[in-house]
């Protein structure tokens, strides 16, 4: 919904509208959701993959891929749900969050492929000379390029089970080492211990995680560590996919990208050697082929990233504190993996539409960090879906929003990550209240707001505060009237 007001009294007019007509569809929005408890159940899942072997190391077998006979292999899930959020886990294959479901709008956020298939095999590229995608979120270490834990079994425990929390762990030692890995790779085994914590709240409409990373030994140890995650918000849980409308939401202005996959920024070095300007490589279909690109020199203290389905304004967010993870690395088969898509399981491949999204604690794969000695990290991070936003502007662990002034309108988009708060939202230029109201967050369409302004304030700073109805700050923000 969008209220337009020229004056302070058309502005005190409309907000009465504004807000009955959010707590309307609020209403509207919520009332077939489930109760406000969480609860962990257990499933499984069938997967579907061509038929292949690996060695007792996990190398690949050579000769072994047939990509005429499909075969179904079955995993434990740990299902995590609340009013908002559906979340699947499968510790067995990687440790990972394998699924987000949305439940306001019934639509998927993360990528799953249909089919897996082997490939990269003897390329030298990947630790165990070869790679399958599954898709997901999941943790990757002590190596880049996926690491070594993401085909391993992770051990799954219950931390806290109540009707108001659920948090679980998923965790793996790294003690084993491939005795063929590639030259590049890191030679023996570690010794870190990961341990995945994967939060789900009743009130909340986001997923909370945090990777420890301990190190209990007497010395320092080189490695790399990154969340990676497959994005696809806003798409069908039988089909999900990264759709034609896809754009990488992240607040950076350049990027870089390896020597061989220099074709994405081809005639796009505006920003000089080496350096792109991110602008034409956010939208999916930008991407000429697959490739990586990296956020140019880091994410630069920028707390969030994600992406958003322009199809249906339907968005996944990872919100976290990025001068401990500064590394973005972006990655797609390029736009001809969604224009040319076959069908999974009459021509299995691995070139298939979705948005790869990495946060590593190094700039750059293969630029390794040091875990001191008798020491850990720990990697705290937020998964909000987002409705009705076609941009983000800030983000925290409570609110995203997409903020701007124009000519002659202050306009909010915003999505509440606890969306039974009330809040009120206060937009003020210099000691003059544009908008001061109540609002009721809106979790199946998100909420919009637009305030007329008087003309011949170009440039003039506009403050927004969303706070609750008891007055705490939840976020705030400064836009400058164009």
């Amino acid at each position: 919904m969008a209220v337009h007001a020229p004056s302070r009294a058309r502005v005190r007019f409309v907000v009465a509208v504004l807000s009955a007509t959010v707590a309307l569809h609020t209403v509207a929005g919520t009332a077939s959701l489930a109760s406000d408890g969480v609860t962990l159940t257990e499933s499984t899942i069938s997967w579907s993959t061509v038929n292949y072997a690996t060695s007792a190391e996990n190398g690949f077998v050579s000769g072994s891929l047939d990509k005429k006979t499909i075969v179904d292999r079955t995993f434990r899930t740990h299902v995590l749900e609340n009013r908002y959020l559906k979340v699947t886990l499968v510790p067995e294959f990687g440790g990972r969050i394998l699924s987000i479901i949305y439940k306001p709008t019934g639509h998927e956020q993360l990528y799953r492929t249909e089919v897996g298939v082997p490939y990269g095999m003897t390329a030298g590229v990947f630790y165990y000379d070869w790679l399958m995608v599954y898709g997901g979120i999941f943790p990757t270490f002590p190596d880049a390029e996926h690491g070594r834990a993401w085909l391993k079994p992770w051990n799954f425990k219950v931390v806290k089970e109540s009707a108001g929390e659920v948090t679980v762990s998923m965790s793996l030692k790294d003690d084993a080492a491939y005795s063929a890995a590639p030259s590049q790779f890191l030679k023996g085994s570690t010794g870190i211990e990961a341990t995945y914590y994967v939060t789900l709240k009743a009130d909340r409409a986001a997923l909370d995680a945090r990777v420890v990373l301990k190190n209990s030994q007497p010395r320092a140890i080189d490695y790399e560590y990154w969340t990676c995650t497959t994005l696809a918000p806003g798409s069908d849980p039988n089909n999900p996919k990264t759709t034609g409308g896809a754009e990488i939401v992240a607040p950076i202005e350049a990027y870089s990208t390896p020597r061989w996959s220099a074709n994405l920024s081809e005639g796009d070095e505006s920003l000089g050697q080496g350096r792109s300007r991110f602008e034409k490589l956010r939208y999916f279909r930008n991407w000429p082929t697959m490739g990586i690109a990296y956020a140019a020199p880091d994410m630069q203290g920028g707390n969030f990233w994600g992406v958003i389905n322009h199809d249906n304004e339907e968005g996944i967010i990872r919100i976290a504190d990025n001068r401990v993870t500064p590394g973005l690395k972006m990655w797609t088969w390029g736009y001809q993996s969604f224009t040319n898509e076959t069908d999974a399981r009459k021509d299995p491949n691995e070139a298939r539409p979705y948005v790869e999204l990495w946060a590593g604690v190094s700039d750059q794969f293969f630029h390794r960090a040091k875990l001191p000695a008798r020491s850990e990290v720990s990697i705290p991070e937020t998964y909000s879906p987002i409705v009705g936003m076609s941009n983000v502007t800030a983000a925290n662990e409570n609110i995203l929003i997409n903020f701007s002034a124009a000519a002659s309108s202050v306009n909010l988009q915003f999505f509440s990550i606890e969306p039974a708060k009330p809040l009120r939202v206060t937009f003020k230029r210099g000691d003059a209240i544009l908008f001061n109201d109540a609002v009721k967050a809106d979790p199946k369409n998100g909420n919009r707001i637009s305030v007329g302004v008087p003309a011949g304030h170009s440039g003039e700073q506009v403050r927004l505060t969303i706070t609750t109805a008891e007055g705490k700050e939840l976020i705030a923000a400064e836009t400058r009237i164009k």
